[in-house]
């Protein structure tokens, strides 16, 4: 009975804390991550514009440190560089769930930490590449989730034909057009709300809702099969770029664009663009459900995506894990309580700036581990006194015929990666680090001892690699900048972020 009594105090404490001395709930949290939406892309879906970006803050030098799905998720929920939680890649040996878990690093998320609060917190989609393998089975629920549904068998990237873990159930999913996987997870998110305010209307919400969209094979709604037929890749000008001389090596390895590619990569196009449809109807339907329930007022809705994409750009089939900026440009969007309706923030923010950004939405301490930065004082209207110059690129190994692990139906590689698999053809990606700066520039270190520097002001379409021709003291300070970056943690990585030694 004592033990009983005691759990009583504790909610009572939680429940004490979470309505604060006005009376008022703390915020829910509404976190709505794409896969593979590039920034341009982005542009295209109206609900997000007017629901999301024109009612609230429209980050526009938001990045990501890796582009690839894995280590940009794991980021995202530790507020993390990767050189800090070891997550490299999407598999084993160094990289997908299975090293994260392994790792221990599950136990310390932005979900633990809410929930610990007294948040209800909901996963309702992709979670990490590889989930449940290498966990303890496969109705595993990672800690921090008080409700749970990710697939973990059959062809979830298709859209269709899937299972999922469904708070500890497993649940088969077909080829009906209501087994659609973004219509299955978008009617579950609004479901666990419509019960939140019902059944615990004391306590705040987080919801993390991550559909497959815009992933290839982009497998559009049946009922959207049939837009967009005369779309195709914009030919903007670094599109199958004539002369990459000036290029690492890896780029300069690629072979101009044939026909047959480019057609292939119109019709993947006009499927992600057909598949964010869905997505665009889903944001509606939850903030039809956040005023229907009284709860858009009291909500912060974040919407972004795990990485940007290529397509085209520098001859260079779809995919990411460059470091050119398609892959590192992701759009992001906030609106909330108190949150500057149609403004904008020019700043560099990253994906290691969520983790700490919700903490301090909810009113919980950020570990120290944490290397991201709160945002919250952009969301007051406010500038900070002190906000990093440079956010650090990393992506150590790159990608080679002996990195990649065969495609697995759960897990298939994008087109880019299938060509330097084993089976395919061309080259890798060499392994890098840099820096995206604020003054507009990139810099970044090979290791194949090769570098390159954009000025993406004056050079959008970075076609100009400047490096040879900047200054001794340009190189040596930036060279410095990374080095004092890159093995760094914590507070001590921000101080460094600030300026260059």
């Amino acid at each position: 009975m004592g033990h009983y009594f005691a759990r009583g105090l504790q909610a009572a404490a939680l429940s004490f804390a979470l309505l604060g001395s006005a009376g008022a709930k703390a915020p829910n949290i509404v976190f709505i991550l794409t896969d593979d939406l590039d920034a341009a892309a982005a542009a295209f879906m109206p609900v997000v514009k007017s629901e999301i970006t024109n009612q609230g803050l429209n980050f526009r030098q938001h990045h990501v440190s890796l582009s690839l799905c894995c280590p940009s998720r794991t980021s995202t929920l530790r507020g993390q560089f990767s050189h800090n939680t070891g997550i490299f890649k999407n598999e084993l040996p160094d990289g997908g769930f299975g090293t994260f878990h392994q790792k221990g690093e599950e136990s310390s998320t932005f979900a633990t930490w809410l929930q610990d609060s007294g948040y209800r917190t909901a996963m309702f989609g992709k979670y990490l590449n590889g989930y449940p393998d290498g966990g303890p089975s496969t109705t595993y629920i990672p800690p921090g989730w008080t409700e749970w549904m990710s697939p973990v068998a059959g062809t979830p990237y298709k859209g269709f034909n899937y299972t999922m873990n469904h708070n500890g159930t497993l649940v088969n999913y077909g080829k009906a057009e209501s087994d659609y996987l973004t219509d299955v997870i978008s009617r579950t998110a609004q479901d666990f709300i419509r019960r939140s305010v019902d059944q615990f209307p004391d306590q705040p919400f987080l919801v993390y809702l991550a559909p497959y969209a815009p992933h290839a094979p982009a497998t559009p709604a049946p009922r959207h099969e049939n837009e967009f037929r005369n779309l195709k890749v914009p030919r903007g000008p670094s599109f199958n770029e004539a002369d990459v001389s000036d290029k690492p090596s890896w780029v300069r390895a690629q072979s101009l664009l044939t026909d047959t590619q480019i057609k292939d990569m119109d019709k993947l196009y006009r499927n992600r663009r057909r598949s964010l449809l869905a997505v665009d109807e889903m944001v509606q339907s939850l903030m039809d459900t956040l005023r229907a329930k009284g709860q858009l007022d009291n909500t912060y809705v974040i919407f972004t995506s795990d990485n940007g994409y290529h397509q085209g750009q520098h001859r260079l089939e779809s995919g990411k894990m460059t470091a050119f900026e398609e892959d590192l440009l992701i759009p992001m969007s906030i609106r909330g309580p108190g949150v500057p309706a149609g403004r904008t923030v020019d700043h560099i923010t990253g994906n290691v700036d969520y983790a700490s950004t919700f903490a301090e939405l909810a009113g919980v301490p950020t570990p120290s581990f944490v290397d991201g930065r709160s945002l919250v004082p952009f969301l007051k209207g406010q500038t900070p006194p002190v906000w990093r110059a440079a956010l650090l690129l990393e992506n150590k190994d790159g990608v080679s015929p002996t990195l990649r692990n065969a495609e697995s139906p759960l897990e298939p590689s994008d087109p880019f990666d299938a060509r330097i698999a084993p089976t395919g053809e061309g080259p890798g990606i060499d392994g890098f680090m840099g820096l995206r700066i604020n003054d507009g520039s990139t810099y970044i270190e090979y290791t194949t001892g090769e570098y390159e520097l954009y000025n993406n002001n004056s050079d959008a379409a970075q076609l100009r690699n400047g490096y040879k021709s900047a200054s001794p003291f340009a190189k040596e300070r930036l060279a410095a900048w990374l080095a004092a970056l890159k093995t760094k943690a914590g507070a001590e990585l921000r101080a460094a972020e600030v300026q260059a030694p």
